[in-house]
This record gives C-alpha cells, structure tokens and sequence, in this order.
C-alpha cells in the first residue's frame, strides 16, 4: 500500500504526464478514431524510407482548397463580404450606383436582387471592388479591411474563423516535409495577403483565380495595374489547370470540402503511388454550420456520393474535431 502523503504527488506527476501527451500530440485538436488515424498512418507510410510507399520530399505536395476547408465560408464567402463592404465604401464617389443594378441591390442591401444580375453583376461588382489600382494598392486596402472586418455570425475577424485543425494539419504536414499549397476558387491576390500570417503559406505557395493584369510605368516607377477582365478561374475543372500552371508537380494529398473540389481530388488521387483525397463534411449545426447537398454556398453532392467509391477520405467536422475554431 502506498503512504498516503505519496498520493497527491502521484497525482501531480500523471497530470503533467498526461497534460505533455497532451501537447505532444501534432493533431490534439483531432479526436482519436478512424479519421486521425488514416492522416496519420498515410504520413508515416509517405515519409518512412524503407516503407514502399515512400515519397521524396521534393514530390511530398499537399494541397487545400480555401473557403469551407481552411475557414468558414458561411453565410457567405468572405471575399464577396470583402466586395460589397467595398461597394458601401465607394459609393459616395459613385452617385450613379444608386439606381444601377447591381450596386443599388448591393447599397439597399436586397439580396434577391442582386442574386438576379447573376454572374455578370458579379462580375460588375469584382470589376469595381477589384480593378482600376496597382496590386500594392489593392493589397493595402484589403489589409485594411481584414484589420477591423468580423465574421456576423462568429464576431470576430475573419482571420480567426480559421478551422484550429486544419491549422494543425498544415504544420504536421510541414514538419514531414510536405509542401502545402492552397488552391482556391477565391481570388489569388487577396488569400495572399493573409496567407502566411494565417496559414503558414507563403504568396508564392497560392493559387486561386485572377484578373488580368497590365505592366505600366507611372512616373517612371514600373508597377503592374488591376484590369476588369477575369484572367483565369481556378475552381472545379480549372483546380488542376491551376495545379499544372502554377506548382508543375501532381500533389500526393488534396483536402477540399464541395463539388468544387472533386476534379482536385480526382486529380490528385488518379497519380501513381499512394494518395489522400480528404473532405470537409460540414455535419456540426452547433459549433459551426451544417450543410452538403442542398447549400448554395459549398454544395457537396457528387463528391460526397463517390466519396466511398474513390477512397476519398470523409472528416466528419462534429465527430472528428474536438475543436473548430482557435480559442480566443
């Protein structure tokens, strides 16, 4: 039996014990179970050197789409946030916008009307919100915004509407060796300026859609001005066109979270070797929003009923994370 007196420091040894298992684990936002455990094994398997599933570190690509799978994208995506704040900035410069469609159904705050002018009221909206600047510029004004914007639902910056596991991810990858990039829908330029601070991820590691740019001298200085003309949309099918263009190897690991996703995944996951192809389900109406097929914004269907089919792996956001977003 042991003294009575030897008891509470026992217990102070196994809580320290257990508290530095605890912040040992690269993934201790991730509950232990099936999930963690595939990340887990597909890392080992990939950096061990006499497994046969080793892959050099040049060729240890992973790569993640932004929106729904890094952070939140709803009630709506932040960079359409970022451009109707824009548009309510700009308007006393632009009296005409408030009976031009679609910057009045943007002013009067009518979301049905603005729906209604579709993609090219969209594409009004990005010309306005996005062109007419030098990238400096556009950079400027963007960290501008990120500095005081919140999240409506969450209140607070949108950059703290980052998902703690994901973050968790991206560094146990980086410690393995990997390369990660992101490989967005969203404009390039905007996830650039918070990507490094938030991410990890430096500019040159982005990839995401554009608008074309022109080179100019502007009092001798050569700079490159914003044009209103969309370059290159890197979303869906154009997700591995972007892959190609911009990194010029095939990732071994992709983690999206919509139908957006599915030819990255397919993509990544059709290369030789072994491979992980991941997906954000988006099951907790709790701590975060649940929602796949029938969302407006992510829809997940067709890669959410091949998922079993092509191996993709399934995170199931309320059942694998034992934490969403970081703490305050």
């Amino acid at each position: 039996m042991k003294p009575l007196f030897l008891l509470p420091i026992l217990t102070c040894i196994l809580s320290a014990a257990a508290q530095e298992a605890a912040t040992s684990d690269p993934l201790a936002s991730w509950n232990d179970g099936a999930t963690k455990q595939a990340i887990v094994d597909f890392v080992e398997r990939v950096t061990t050197k006499d497994s046969p599933d080793f892959v050099a570190p040049a060729d240890r690509i992973a790569v993640f789409d932004n929106d729904g799978t890094l952070w939140s994208e709803q009630p709506m995506y932040v960079q359409l946030a970022f451009a109707l704040d824009r548009i309510k900035a700009m308007a006393p410069d632009h009296p005409e916008w408030k009976t031009e469609q679609p910057f009045q159904a943007v002013l009067e705050g009518n979301f049905k009307a603005m729906a209604a002018s579709g993609n090219e009221g969209l594409l009004k909206i990005i010309g306005a919100t996005h062109a007419g600047m030098t990238n400096d510029q556009f950079a400027e004004i963007a960290r501008d915004w990120f500095a005081t914007a919140k999240h409506p639902k969450y209140d607070r910056p949108y950059t703290e509407c980052v998902y703690q596991p994901m973050l968790e991810l991206l560094a146990y990858l980086r410690a393995n060796g990997f390369k990660t990039y992101i490989v967005s829908g969203g404009g390039i330029d905007l996830m650039r300026v918070f990507s490094e601070q938030v991410y990890g991820i430096p500019p040159e590691q982005v990839v995401g859609s554009s608008i074309e740019l022109e080179y100019v001298e502007q009092d001798g200085v050569p700079t490159l001005i914003r044009k209103p003309q969309v370059a290159f949309i890197d979303d869906k099918a154009g997700k591995p066109v972007g892959i190609d263009r911009y990194i010029g190897r095939r990732p071994i690991a992709a983690f999206g979270n919509s139908d957006g996703d599915y030819e990255m995944l397919r993509y990544t996951t059709a290369g030789d070797g072994l491979r992980l192809g991941a997906i954000v389900h988006h099951t907790d109406d709790e701590r975060e929003v649940a929602y796949d097929r029938d969302s407006h914004i992510g829809r997940l269907n067709k890669a959410l009923d091949e998922a079993p089919e092509r191996g993709f792996l399934l995170i199931d956001m309320k059942q694998d994370w034992r934490q969403v977003f970081p703490k305050k």
